[in-house]
């Protein structure tokens, strides 16, 4: 118990010394969850992929479009429950800064296949009867106020003229990664719209969601997908969602590394800051842990009042520097929910802050147990620090 007593007396004998320390951690650990949270964040699209999806695009490129024809002989394939489709429509609702993906779909088999996005019964029929109707995600409603029975008009950019959708259901997630920002259209309105407009364009759709019986069976019905394909002239690649997803993902993989390596060189920040407290506060009390050898204190002791100092200011910043992250992560979150449609701190990434402070608080007390630890008592007692 006296040396639990001391280690608090002695971390708070030079308090502004210490307060700076303990802030310096709290910063570098806030930076460092933010930083992997924005990783996580990333990634998170791949969890909400299920393993019983498949994705069939054009095989040259994501945005070139596929015949709508090729529904029913993709459905014909063995092992094929049920075939859906869906087209990147994007275009500008009120500000070009107001992003969120806005996809023309398949109204009749789109939600079938992803049970994620839940919406009540009547919501759906609602948006089934009506041409111009459009879904959207609980956030974007949240963020723009949209209710059922707003219009939204929108401008389009990859299809040119000015959409008006009528809201007739919003969306909420079944899982914890899936996206609440998006908005769905029936493809039957865009298609009309093409037809009249742009009738070259028209009757083709940007890529198939393929739902199989069995998940085990997934390269070979890819292969048979893509089989009856080749040679045409709008070849396909089928591969799974969650591929289809990192495919996204591998575009950025350099923005995502360089993130990586910062929060791994904030670690060696917070180590410095720590290191520097404790070399400092060891060289001052050389005398003091001479005097506690005579004392009768063992060496043990003397470990512990060095290495419990260094863990309790490591875990303290450490603590502090998660409480503030929970905040900053709201606030940002609510920012970047048009980049990032689930923003939170894992779990994991909390359990790695700790980690890393304890792991810093025993490798910064190194230097200075070494030191105290190698020096005599009679050295001890000349030393003038």
């Amino acid at each position: 118990m006296k040396v639990f007593k001391l280690i608090f007396k002695n971390m708070f004998r030079h308090k502004l010394r210490t307060a700076l320390t303990i802030m310096g951690i709290s910063i570098a650990v806030m930076a460092f969850a933010l930083l992997r949270t924005v990783i996580g964040a990333w990634y998170v699209g791949i969890e909400a992929t299920a393993p019983d999806r498949l994705i069939t695009r054009n095989s040259v490129s994501f945005i070139f479009p596929l015949p709508v024809a090729y529904r029913a002989r993709i459905a014909s394939i063995p092992g094929v429950s049920n075939v859906s489709y869906a087209n990147w429509f994007q275009g500008v609702y009120i500000d070009e800064r107001n992003f969120f993906p806005r996809m023309a779909v398949d109204v009749e088999t789109f939600f079938d296949l992803y049970p994620e996005l839940l919406l009540p019964a009547e919501q759906k029929e609602d948006f089934k009867k009506q041409r111009n109707a459009c879904i959207v995600g609980a956030k974007t409603a949240k963020k723009f106020n949209l209710k059922i029975g707003d219009a939204m008009t929108v401008d389009g950019d990859i299809y040119p003229g000015r959409y008006t959708f009528i809201v007739r259901g919003v969306y909420t997630g079944r899982d914890r990664a899936t996206d609440e920002t998006q908005m769905f259209f029936h493809w039957a309105y865009l298609d009309e719209q093409l037809k009249r407009d742009m009738p070259i364009r028209a009757g083709y759709v940007g890529w198939y969601v393929v739902l199989i019986a069995d998940p085990a069976q997934t390269a070979a019905v890819s292969a048979g997908i893509d089989e009856i394909f080749r040679n045409s002239p709008s070849e396909t690649k089928t591969e799974t969602e969650k591929a289809f997803t990192q495919g996204f993902i591998s575009m950025s993989s350099t923005i995502i590394l360089a993130i990586q390596f910062i929060s791994y060189i904030i670690v060696g920040i917070i180590l410095l800051v720590l290191a520097n407290t404790m070399v400092m506060t060891a060289r001052e009390r050389i005398m003091e842990y001479a005097v506690l050898k005579t004392l009768g204190f063992r060496t043990l002791h003397i470990a512990g009042l060095i290495t419990g100092e260094s863990l309790l200011i490591a875990v303290i910043g450490g603590a502090i520097g998660l409480a503030i992250t929970f905040p900053i992560t709201a606030g940002i979150g609510e920012q970047l929910s048009n980049i990032f449609p689930v923003f939170l701190v894992e779990t994991s990434t909390m359990a790695t802050a700790m980690s890393f402070a304890i792991m810093v608080g025993l490798i910064a007390s190194i230097v200075p147990l070494y030191r105290a630890m190698t020096t005599s008592i009679v050295d001890g007692l000349r030393h003038a620090g």
